[in-house]
């Protein structure tokens, strides 16, 4: 049965997932030692261990799995279970889809992580860790993800929204270049966020990072990086704040605005007004607003009570997707139909090729009978071959109901039921199919 244990930004924090970025190349070999197989899938994003293991997965093998990973990265097991989840049977299959679709990205569409799936089973390859299953469901996980790319807008959607939220602030923004813009957040969305407005011609950009990765990035992309000291200030007085965090409480909140505007502004009562906001959103009413505020995180970066204080837009998630073209609205809606669909047809052709080496061997012993009796037939005098001819025909008939409900049985999950008659009736033990030769997938996804 295949087994997932999972660590990704939406159930660890990104200092955990970056240790374990950098686990050994051979944790694999040692995942798969009394097990069927493993791929390890490691990104600054996600840590994915897919086991095949013997017979039905339990919770010592989730334990195991875990002891594993903990040895190998020098992570406390408990630490490891408390980021984790854990995917079996059937979920296995079409959670590895969606991943590889860019479902569970931090920008939901991105096209990075279907190459990291593949490098994982290349690698697995190399280290001669792979199963027969393994091998399918990471071969059948490519071919999902490529025909999410190519049937729906998936790829674009999470990147337009910040692209129209940047549209929307327009309307706020006279002069990009004069504008003081302060990036909250470091991921995914973080550099798309910075490449687009640069595309707009911002210049003057500082980064703030809750989790302490701001350096790095700053770094990374020329622009300055904050302290969490100079943090309050920056966004108080910046022109517009853009955050893109995957931290699950607000960074920003009307409190750390208004200590940043220092002691006579932060004195100001909340119902302080300002003029309605002139972007699609949420502001007071009163003078115009000064400064723009765009939460693009899930779940929300910015506490709705920053729209209390002076001056102050808020623009968030809620309001930038109903601006949002349907077509991209309905891409990820679209793309897990098609996830869907091709994690059940993963499960149909299994079953059926789980009774396959059963439905071989049968058909191998009675033609084998057959073969013998027409010998005999032809000893005797078949000179014109009718009897030949009549007994192969009587051998399809017989043949046929046993492989049609072979694979009914498959399809309703009962092969085992075929396989256990096979080898009653007959003494018969079906051969495991040998591993599947996958140049021609390597080929498709080269």
């Amino acid at each position: 049965m295949l087994l997932c244990v999972t660590a990704n930004h939406k159930t660890a924090p990104f200092d955990l997932l970056e240790r374990l970025s950098r686990t050994p190349d051979d944790l694999a070999g040692s995942l798969a030692e009394g097990s069927k197989g493993a791929v390890v899938l490691a990104t600054c994003n996600r840590f994915e261990a897919y086991v095949d293991v013997e017979g039905t997965a339990d919770e010592h093998d989730v334990a195991r799995i875990l002891s594993t990973v903990s040895d190998r990265s020098g992570i406390p097991a408990d630490t490891l279970t408390a980021s984790s989840s854990v995917h079996s049977g059937p979920r296995v299959v079409e959670h590895l889809f969606a991943v590889a679709s860019g479902l569970e990205s931090v920008v939901s569409g991105e096209g990075e992580i279907a190459g990291q799936v593949r490098r994982a089973l290349t690698s697995a390859r190399k280290h001669g860790t792979t199963s027969p299953e393994l091998e399918r469901l990471f071969q059948r996980a490519s071919e999902a993800q490529r025909k999410v790319k190519n049937d729906t807008a998936l790829g674009r959607a999470g990147r337009s929204l910040v692209r129209l939220a940047l549209e929307l602030a327009d309307s706020r923004i006279a002069d990009w270049s004069a504008a003081r813009v302060l990036l909250v957040g470091t991921g995914a969305y973080a550099a798309v966020t910075l490449a687009t407005l640069r595309e707009r011609g911002a210049t003057d950009i500082s980064v703030h990072s809750p989790s302490g990765r701001g350096a790095a990035f700053a770094a990374k992309h020329g622009i300055r990086a904050l302290p969490k000291a100079e943090y309050a200030r920056a966004a108080a007085h910046a022109t517009i704040v853009i955050t893109c965090t995957s931290a699950e409480h607000p960074v920003l909140d009307a409190a750390i605005l208004r200590a940043g505007r220092g002691p006579a502004l932060a004195a100001l009562p909340p119902e302080a007004t300002a003029a309605e906001c002139p972007v699609p959103g949420h502001g007071s009413a009163g003078s115009a607003p000064s400064q723009l505020i765009v939460d693009l995180g899930m779940p929300r970066n910015v506490s709705p009570d920053v729209a209390e204080v002076e001056g102050v837009a808020l623009l968030d998630l809620e309001t930038i997707r109903l601006h949002a073209p349907l077509e991209e609205l309905q891409a990820t809606d679209a793309a897990r139909s098609i996830v869907r669909a091709a994690a059940a047809t993963f499960h149909e052709v299994g079953a059926r090729e789980s009774v396959t080496p059963a439905v071989v061997a049968l058909r191998g012993h009675i033609f084998d009978l057959l073969e013998a009796e027409i010998e005999r037939a032809r000893r005797r005098g078949d000179e014109d071959g009718r009897v030949e001819q009549a007994m192969r025909h009587l051998a399809g008939v017989l043949l046929h109901t046993p492989t049609s409900r072979a694979h009914e049985l498959a399809a309703q999950g009962r092969g085992a039921e075929f396989i256990a008659a096979v080898e009653t009736l007959y003494g018969l033990t079906a051969e495991p199919a040998a591993q599947r030769d996958s140049a021609q997938d390597d080929a498709a996804t080269a």
